[in-house]
């Protein structure tokens, strides 16, 4: 029986030449002219005045939270909805993290909750575009100016999602003082791997490109004033991303036509489909879909059953409060967040990718019809 992939890259532009050329001309390492050209167009698409390569979107956050210089063990604010990358980036710079839950219909933290975790040593904010979708940016914002707190936002499944400050549309990667992305091989572009850090701020570039690259010296290069780090991109990874975004918006058009055929395919069923509230518009980086309670079987059944079908599923993430790794350190015990929790135990995302065929959608549609 053939799988139908929760995601598959696609990869019909100008990957092959651009590599290509990477090979031929021997730059196949952390310089050339794709880097330098993929840092300026992914910026300039985000609204932003500079980008700054790195080898993941992990250690975007991380790179990102360093440059800060945050006071240790501040606190940070961030959902407990999350993959860990985002708390990994906290306490990996000696902060601490304060988890709040998240909105039962985008996935994203609820605002509500954050008010009612500030502290005298509260320091910044994490906010984290679920699946495509936006957080509430205006508000989230007007928070952070109100307590005088950083934005670290991570955009990193919010490829050209957009979001309403301000009577404007803003996407998502355009806010605080940084903003961190992946290009992982299931993201709308991809490099494989590979993730940027984007910002407005002059100083904070500087930092971010030293951070990046061992923090080696200006005069002297093996003279270290400063503890950086290898997460360098390469050129190959670049090549490709320039190639990816030439093509963005077929992606994500392919994006939106596929969520439309999931919602005329499955409106019907005991699920709760994927929504955009009025000052969004997500870019459904993952089609995710909740099975309603009257649904006797959880997600882990559902997906067991869907892939006896031949139809591939993820589950939702774990809540970081709930994570034994955390629990071990003494962090977060008799915390309990509902809406993550429910959503974790009946939540899961469907085959996504752009390269999905209207005929895989069908059978996808089918499958889930046929287990529930």
């Amino acid at each position: 029986m053939k799988i139908i992939p929760v995601n598959e890259p696609l990869l019909n532009g100008n990957e092959e030449m651009y590599v290509s050329d990477c090979v031929k001309s021997g730059w196949i390492s952390s310089a050339g002219k794709y880097i330098e050209r993929f840092e300026k167009e992914w910026s300039g698409y985000c609204g932003r005045k500079y980008g700054v390569a790195v080898a993941n979107g992990t250690v975007a956050l991380e790179l990102a939270v360093s440059v800060l210089n945050l006071p240790r063990e501040g606190e940070v604010i961030l959902p407990s909805f999350t993959i860990v990358s985002c708390i990994e980036a906290i306490l990996r710079n000696n902060l601490k993290p304060v988890l709040v839950d998240c909105n039962p219909h985008t996935y994203c933290m609820n605002l509500k909750d954050i008010e009612r975790r500030i502290t005298k040593n509260t320091v910044a904010i994490m906010p984290v575009h679920i699946y495509g979708h936006p957080v509430e940016m205006e508000k989230l914002i007007e928070i952070a100016d109100k307590y005088k707190l950083k934005v670290i936002e991570d955009a990193a499944e919010a490829h050209s999602a957009e979001c309403v400050v301000n009577g404007e549309w803003h996407r998502c990667g355009s806010f605080g003082e940084l903003s961190a992305f992946s290009f992982y091989a299931n993201k709308n572009i991809t490099t494989g791997e590979g993730g940027m850090v984007l910002t407005d701020d002059d100083e904070l570039v500087v930092k971010l490109r030293r951070g990046r690259n061992l923090c080696f010296g200006e005069d002297e290069r093996f003279c270290h004033e400063g503890r950086g780090w290898n997460f360098r991109m390469t050129n190959l990874q670049a090549a490709v991303g320039c190639a990816q975004l030439e093509n963005i918006e077929r992606h994500i058009e392919r994006k939106l036509s596929m969520a439309c055929s999931y919602n005329e395919r499955l409106r019907e069923l005991p699920l709760q489909l994927p929504r955009n509230e009025p000052w969004a518009r997500s870019s459904i980086w993952m089609y995710a879909v909740i099975l309603h309670d009257e649904v006797k079987i959880n997600a882990v059944d559902f997906a067991s059953k869907l892939l006896r079908h031949g139809v591939q599923t993820r589950p939702f993430f774990r809540g970081i409060h709930t994570q034994p790794c955390y629990r071990r350190m003494g962090l977060f015990l008799g915390e309990h967040y509902p809406i993550t929790e429910h959503i974790y135990e009946r939540g899961l995302y469907l085959p996504s990718g752009q390269a999905i065929t209207d005929e895989q959608i069908h059978d996808v549609a089918k499958a889930i019809q046929e287990v529930l």
